[in-house]
């Protein structure tokens, strides 16, 4: 059996200098971006990137296109500490991003962090000319099933499906402020990846091979040029256990003074049922929703997400879902009555609550539109501008 990876605090990276590696091929190529660890009390993520970094240097003349391998949160990694001041994959608001910034966040160690990532992701996407693949690698507090999670695009959701693994779709809908989510709406294929648990060795073995995948599923390099290539996607395919598709339907956000508990015992994918008690807080037990499968309970003390409940979708829907978006029936919902274009934002929609009840969520998720919230009685939702294409390909 494998030691037990230690999280402990030898990492030598400097702090501020994320770029562990990257690899210019054919310029006119694709990019692939890979980030590690950032939360930094996942050290699989670097720790693989790392292993990928000393092999491709002999691949440099195979390489059709280009390779970035980036550490996350570099003060965090170094402590192991999943964040010093707040979640860097919670700060990657338009707010924290503008030039002025948000004045919190620009005096904490995240600010920092949030500002070097994104002047180095930046400078990589300007001088992209074809398109873009972002890679996010994560580990759990709890056990069980690695998977992929999503925003559902058209471009994601294809790209995802080549890897094999299970694929959360909507996770992004409960959660503000994530890298992906902002690369996304720049026009990135973007996936995030939890390869397991925080100190397993498998997880590291499970981001290399994602890494690997990553690097054919992009086209810069073919599965013939890669080493062990069958074997890191026969290693992906097991992880699914013939879940391809979940969509996230419940988030049980917390707060440090909830003092929040979760109930022992759960891991990844577990069933549930609906009124079954999952976790406590000083108002007292935390009940399921609704009947599903649990995702992400949380056995550290810090976070701000408890768990999260997910449910399968069937094929079907999935390719309901591209037909409708491909035939643009979706442009037909801001003719409708009842449903206001944002002022702000051509691309988000308030649906009265009288139409929502004839156009519910789930037929809303088929189009491409995720919620943003309730607000005064209207249901909000959003629409990325990349669905179907991107705005890097073809660049002279």
């Amino acid at each position: 059996m494998k030691p037990a990876l230690k999280t402990n605090r030898a990492f030598d990276i400097d702090e501020g200098q994320h770029l562990i590696g990257s690899f210019n091929g054919d310029p006119a190529g694709p990019t692939l971006i890979v980030v590690g660890s950032i939360h930094g009390n996942e050290p699989a993520g670097v720790l693989a990137l790392r292993s990928v970094n000393e092999a491709l240097a002999g691949f440099v003349g195979e390489l059709r296109g280009r390779v970035y391998l980036i550490a996350g949160n570099t003060r965090a990694i170094n402590r192991g500490l999943r964040f010093i001041d707040h979640d860097l994959n919670r700060a990657w608001t338009r707010r924290n991003l503008s030039p002025r910034g948000s004045e919190h966040v620009e005096s904490t160690s995240e600010g920092h962090e949030l500002r070097e990532l994104d002047s180095l992701i930046d400078s990589i996407l300007v001088t992209a000319k074809n398109e873009v693949y972002i890679l996010d690698l994560h580990s759990t507090s709890a056990t069980g099933l690695p998977f992929a999670t999503v925003g559902d695009t058209l471009r994601n959701r294809n790209f995802a499906m080549r890897f094999g693994v299970t694929i959360l779709l909507g996770i992004e809908e409960q959660l503000e402020g994530t890298m992906l989510e902002h690369f996304n709406n720049l026009g990135a294929v973007t996936l995030g990846f939890e390869g397991g648990s925080h100190d397993s060795p498998e997880t590291i073995e499970n981001h290399r091979a994602l890494v690997w995948l990553g690097l054919v599923n992009a086209g810069i390099l073919s599965a013939d040029e890669v080493p062990d290539f069958e074997q890191f996607a026969a290693r992906l395919a097991a992880t699914s256990k013939g879940m391809r598709i979940v969509e996230v339907r419940h988030r049980e956000a917390i707060r440090p003074e909830d003092d929040f508990e979760m109930n022992p015992g759960f891991n990844n994918f577990d069933r549930i049922t609906e009124g079954q008690t999952l976790a406590r807080n000083r108002a007292g037990e935390i009940r399921a929703v609704e009947s599903g499968m649990i995702l992400m309970p949380l056995y550290q003390k810090l976070g701000e997400d408890g768990f999260f409940i997910g449910r399968s979708v069937a094929p079907f829907w999935l390719w309901l879902s591209a037909v409708m978006r491909k035939l643009r029936i979706q442009n037909i919902l801001r003719y409708l009555p009842g449903v206001k274009i944002d002022p702000d934002d051509s691309e988000t929609l308030h649906l009265n609550t009288g139409l929502a009840r004839f156009f519910p969520l789930q037929v809303s998720h088929l189009l491409g539109f995720r919620k943003r919230r309730f607000q005064d009685r209207e249901l909000v939702v959003s629409r990325r501008r990349f669905d179907l294409s991107g705005p890097f390909t073809n660049r002279s």
